[in-house]
């Protein structure tokens, strides 16, 4: 597949100083591609990471909700599994760091708190990755945090792991698959465009990483916690952030950072907080429509979990109640179409074979406020092949489980954070 991008930004961004590319990191358009295409994962081992990486979400709010004990792991020996896919993520942007500055391409995720990426020297391990391996010797402005510091004791809210003593302060951050990174907590010089320049930014300098990050260097981490991007940069962007995650693989998006004039268009809704110590972006879902007709989903089947908006999970992840009667309806509007079996995670399948193009039923979320977003086509399908085309939603366990807004459902929307206002908004056609 060709890639149709160039490596300018979007006509909506051109003129905004703090925005960067995003692409898939599988995609074409990714330098990432050519270099890790062996490790490229197939549509089933996606769907795998995605219910790790959702596994690992519940798991996190379930604790946070129950307990306010810190899992007491200890990051200099977190557990890996070898050869692991995180399922961390799949945008990246590419950023600077150090002095002279080193571009490094990360995944960004608004799942994760902390910033790392791999740091020389490989203590333990380093998985391999497209960018060379950031030097902390060879730049004139990193220092590390010392172990008694309260930054330092600051790691435990944005990891859930309590950080370590050696030489200096020692991180760890564990993901839902096992992998992990673990390294020095240090500062340093964070560039993000040539006029955004943040010294003395807290990230983690990893030393011992595992797991197959798609070659990219390591993770942006853009949750609600004081240690992520978005809160270090606050003073300069207010705590705003947008993005727009791209079509298809082969297309881009962009990242933007500040009130860069978000378009007339976007519709804010509030955002809400799902547990006392989750830096989850919480969000209302009311409702949900399937071609103009709305589905009878009582109120109570959407708060009895709550819900979040998530950039690193793929697939929607809706109450049994609210699925049920989401796929009901969509069968029942596209029955001219032959079924096809389902996957593992997908149950709502096609098989479009003998189709040169195909009618799909709009699909629209309706949040706090009486605010609808429509979901793009793009976003509607999990497709495997042209004789398993999936519905892109999946059922939870209960409808206790938290609700996931995942990232083929974000596709195209301009997605604003005013993390400050305590708001987020949507806009249709974000990218173009």
């Amino acid at each position: 597949m060709e890639c149709i991008c160039d490596a300018r930004l979007p006509l909506s961004e051109l003129n905004k100083k703090s925005s960067l590319r995003v692409v898939h990191k599988h995609g074409p358009c990714s330098q990432l591609h050519r270099q890790d295409k062996a490790n490229i994962p197939t549509d089933a081992e996606i769907l795998r990471q995605d219910e790790a990486r959702v596994k690992s979400i519940h798991l996190k709010l379930a604790r946070s909700s129950g307990s306010s004990n810190v899992d007491q792991i200890d990051a200099t020996n977190l557990p890996a599994k070898d050869g692991s896919v995180v399922g961390s993520g799949n945008y990246v942007v590419t950023v600077g760091l150090g002095t002279p500055k080193k571009d490094l391409t990360l995944i960004f995720d608004t799942g994760s708190d902390i910033t790392w990426t791999q740091c020389q020297p490989c203590a333990g391990s380093c998985y391999q990755q497209l960018d060379p391996v950031f030097d902390p010797s060879q730049s004139s402005t990193y220092s590390n945090i010392s172990c008694n510091s309260t930054t330092c004791n600051s790691l435990t809210s944005a990891t859930g792991i309590k950080p370590r003593c050696s030489s200096a302060c020692v991180y760890g951050i564990q993901y839902g698959d096992m992998s992990f990174s673990i390294g020095l907590f240090a500062k340093e010089t964070l560039t993000l465009t040539s006029s955004d320049v943040f010294k003395d930014f807290l990230f983690g300098c990893g030393q011992n990483n595992q797991g197959l990050f798609g070659a990219a260097a390591g993770l942006i981490g853009l949750g609600r916690d004081k240690l992520s991007l978005p809160s270090q940069t606050a003073l300069k962007y207010k705590g705003v952030f947008s993005y727009c995650l791209p079509s298809s693989a082969s297309s881009t998006g962009f990242l933007s950072f500040g009130d860069t004039g978000a378009s007339k268009s976007v519709k804010f809704i509030t955002l809400s907080t799902v547990s006392q110590r989750s830096a989850f972006y919480g969000i209302d879902i009311t409702g949900i429509s399937v071609g103009g007709q709305k589905l009878s989903i009582a109120a109570s089947v959407f708060t009895a979990g709550g819900a979040i908006i998530d950039s690193g999970t793929v697939i929607t992840r809706l109450p049994p109640t609210a699925y049920a009667a989401l796929s009901s309806e969509f069968k029942k509007q596209m029955s001219q179409y032959p079924m096809a079996p389902p996957s593992k995670l997908l149950d709502t399948c096609y098989n479009f074979t003998k189709y040169s193009s195909v009618n799909v039923p709009k699909i629209s979320f309706f949040f706090s406020g009486s605010v609808e977003v429509p979901i793009a086509a793009e976003g509607i399908f999990f497709v495997g092949s042209i004789s398993q085309v999936c519905l892109a939603f999946a059922r939870n366990n209960n409808d206790t489980d938290i609700g996931i807004f995942g990232n083929t459902q974000q596709k195209t929307l301009q997605v604003v954070y005013d993390v400050a206002g305590g708001r987020l908004g949507f806009a249709t056609g974000g990218c173009t």
